[in-house]
């Protein structure tokens, strides 16, 4: 009899009454719940859920059954509200208000009950449009009584409410940390209040920092868990406002001293309190990013990160506005960049390598035969670049290296392509032809993320360095090549099988960052002598570094960090699924829609950019010499190899899409900066310049779109604007990408 009302329950569920699909989508972000989040949970796909809520598909079994189970428990949770017409919404007889495609209504807030508790790619610099301004916030109402173990709703104020509404974390989260990754630290009335991700706000009774640090880790309720098994938990993060710094005896502003040091001096009264209280600092000691710790007990970690944006913490190049915000804002940014990316541990670069780090560790616990008791591997961890740090080849090294030391050159000797790697970012121009300067505009389309794609499946080296001579060329070795190009001929390449005769003048060179044709033999990272091969051409490479032990090291960063971006940019009303029309339409103005997640996106594309300078961070003063080892070389991720890699394979990637562009339609560039392309067309709008043919877009060219790799608008001008800023500044060949977003042109953009 069981079988059969199996049988029965079965049936039932393959028919499971399902609410709309706009329906689905509230209740899933009523719970704070992402897309990523529900298809993990069911085993399917990310594309999949998405389709079961606008509706193009619906679930089948045994999919179905588990969704609509946990649909209906999200009813109960959040039951719908039904809205009266004549007071929140149109008449009948009255037009529909107009509404952006793709972006999601405003969440209701919903009330809550009380429940128990540094760098940047070295790269041309395109000038920053800047951010729009932000709307104060309302004057704060009363506040709701709060303990410390109470979760209490964000009801200060409406931008609170707004807050709680659209950043509710997950459940089944770790109850280690159900508060959150974070919390912002203020002072209201004389309570000292810590926001919390997702609207909760905890009254916090210490009267002192080392207390404040033991609630922290007691009571808080703060972290997040670790991102990959061999890991650990992010610390705890709280970032302290200025009225926070006055009520805890620290400087709101550093002084100028302080500034240059990067911290506050060790006799300071509040670093006195720590050490009392057996705490202690890293060798960077009290800064805008302080960690407080003890020594680790097993895996009883007691760590506490500090972030003081009145102390720069959050740089505006990275950050925007975001130092400026009121709390409850503030939170919501670094809550959602924390949520989607990770936990921030300094700046947007130191964060972006903790992220590589913490998604490969490099080592891992075993367990002792003898004992049975767990302890560190011997070895490091696979597919990580270990404990120790690595030398790069003398021609990876920048100069001052102490690798140099060892070749003897002479005290002002400028190493060339054939003894030093140069691998970056384009910058590249040529005069308009005649034909060019009858059109009418001038058109830059960029690509999104372009570094982050570009590591997106690449092999990179993860051990030493191995010098071999003579070498045969193996596009899946990752390593160094010396190796003559000059025979490459753009007028005639390989496309695919096919080969194409272009006008090789109108070309940028793929082989160097200033598109000039290279004379004779230099250092070459293995994608840019593969794309040679490409081409169509032989290479044979005099010596190389190669390194044998390697991998995807970087594909679960790309990933995350893909994933944010993507998930960001839909909360903003930029989907996947767009037309190329609407994709443009969305695109315009994204940022004004909500200017605290605009935030998240410039922070997430700053991380990308970041990590990879970070992995050839240069001496910072120190009191370094040329030839002396400086700070940055004892990291593991101190790999210029790999930044050069990446670096190469983005310029490749974009240089291959210029040639299929040109190829189809006869269109070359004028300008190319870093990852935009600038051509010259009839119409203002990247539909005037790239071919879309019943709405598909050339194979293996440029294409409209938000996810990594796809390219966007940048910006137009008319070509009358661009012959009059080179005649102006007298430059024949003055980079328009430079300048194309919105035309601005000054003396020292052009370096006068």
């Amino acid at each position: 009899m069981s079988e059969l009302f199996d049988a029965v329950d079965a049936l039932l569920a393959s028919r499971a009454t399902l609410p709309p699909p706009a329906e689905r989508k509230r209740l899933r972000a009523a719970h704070g719940l992402t897309i990523d989040e529900v298809a993990s949970a069911l085993k399917v796909r990310r594309a999949t859920v998405s389709g079961w809520e606008s509706g193009k598909t619906e679930p089948r079994p045994p999919e179905r059954d588990a969704y609509a189970r946990l649909l209906d428990k999200l009813a109960e949770l959040y039951p719908a509200t039904p809205v009266p017409a004549a007071e929140h919404g149109p008449t009948p007889d009255a037009p529909a208000p107009a509404r952006f495609p793709g972006v999601p209504a405003p969440a209701e807030p919903q009330p809550t009950e009380p429940i128990s508790s540094a760098e940047a790619v070295s790269e041309p610099v395109k000038p920053q449009v800047p951010a729009s301004d932000l709307v104060d916030a309302p004057a704060a109402g009363p506040r709701p009584a709060s303990t410390s173990t109470t979760r209490t709703s964000t009801s200060r104020r409406p931008s609170a409410r707004k807050a709680a509404a659209a950043n509710t974390p997950a459940g089944g989260t770790d109850p280690q940390f159900e508060n959150g990754p974070l919390a912002v630290v203020d002072v209201e009335d004389g309570k000292v209040l810590a926001y919390c991700f997702g609207g909760l706000v905890l009254d916090v009774p210490a009267k002192s920092l080392p207390s404040l640090v033991e609630w922290t880790l007691r009571e808080a309720k703060l972290g997040q868990p670790k991102l990959s098994g061999p890991g650990r938990p992010a610390d705890p993060l709280l970032v302290l406002t200025e009225a926070a710094l006055e009520r805890y005896g620290l400087p709101v502003t550093l002084t100028a001293e302080e500034k240059d040091a990067g911290r506050i001096p060790e006799g300071h009264k509040v670093i006195k309190q720590l050490t009392r209280a057996d705490w202690k600092l890293t060798k960077r000691g009290f800064g805008p990013w302080a960690r407080i710790y003890r020594p680790a007990k097993g895996s009883d970690r007691q760590c506490v990160q500090l972030c003081i944006p009145s102390w720069n913490a959050l740089d505006p190049r990275f950050w925007d506005h975001a130092a400026e915000l009121p709390p409850a804002e503030l939170t919501r940014v670094l809550g959602t960049y924390a949520t989607r990316v990770m936990t921030p541990r300094g700046s947007t670069a130191v964060t972006s390598l903790e992220l590589m780090t913490a998604l490969h560790p490099p080592t891992h616990a075993v367990r002792d035969e003898e004992t049975g008791a767990l302890r560190q591997a011997d070895t490091k961890t696979p597919g990580s670049l270990g404990s120790d740090p690595v030398d790069c080849a003398p021609c990876e090294a920048p100069d001052g290296h102490p690798v140099l030391n060892a070749l003897d050159l002479p005290r002002f000797h400028v190493r060339g392509p054939s003894e030093k790697l140069f691998e970056e970012a384009y910058d590249w121009a040529r005069p308009m032809t005649d034909a060019e300067c009858t059109l009418r505009h001038l058109v830059g389309i960029d690509v999104n993320m372009a570094f982050a794609a570009g590591a997106n499946g690449l092999n990179v080296g993860l051990g030493e360095p191995t010098h071999v001579k003579n070498p045969a060329f193996d596009p899946k070795l990752p390593g160094s090549w010396l190796v003559d190009l000059s025979h490459v001929d753009l007028s005639r390449v390989k496309a695919g099988k096919e080969w194409v005769d272009l006008d090789g003048s109108l070309l940028p060179s793929p082989f160097t960052p200033k598109g000039d044709h290279p004379t004779g033999p230099a250092w070459y990272a293995t994608p840019t002598v593969a794309y040679a091969q490409e081409l169509g051409y032989d290479v044979t490479p005099n010596e190389a570094y190669v390194r044998y032990d390697n991998g995807r090291y970087l594909d679960g960063w790309y990933q995350r960090l893909r994933d944010a971006y993507l998930a960001t940019m839909a909360d903003l009303g930029v989907t996947t699924d767009l037309s190329p029309e609407d994709f443009l339409t969305a695109m315009d103005g994204y940022k004004d829609r909500d200017p605290e997640l605009s935030i998240v996106i410039t922070a997430i594309k700053a991380t990308v950019k970041g990590g990879l300078g970070k992995l050839r961070e240069r001496p910072r003063s120190e009191g370094w010499r040329p030839g002396e080892r400086w700070r940055a070389l004892e990291r593991p991720t101190w790999r210029p190899d790999i930044r050069a890699a990446v670096i190469s394979r983005t310029r490749i990637n974009l240089h291959r899409k210029i040639v299929k562009h040109a190829a189809f339609t006869g269109q070359y560039p004028i300008a190319v900066l870093s990852d935009c392309v600038v051509y010259a067309a009839d119409g203002p709008s990247p539909l005037d310049v790239l071919p879309y043919r019943d709405g598909k877009p050339l194979p293996g060219g440029f294409k409209l779109g938000i996810n990594p790799g796809l390219v966007k608008h940048e910006g137009t001008q008319t070509v009358l604007w661009g012959e009059g800023v080179r005649e102006q500044f007298d430059a024949p060949q003055l980079n328009f990408a430079r300048f194309i977003k919105d035309g601005t042109v000054t003396d020292a953009d052009n370096g006068e």
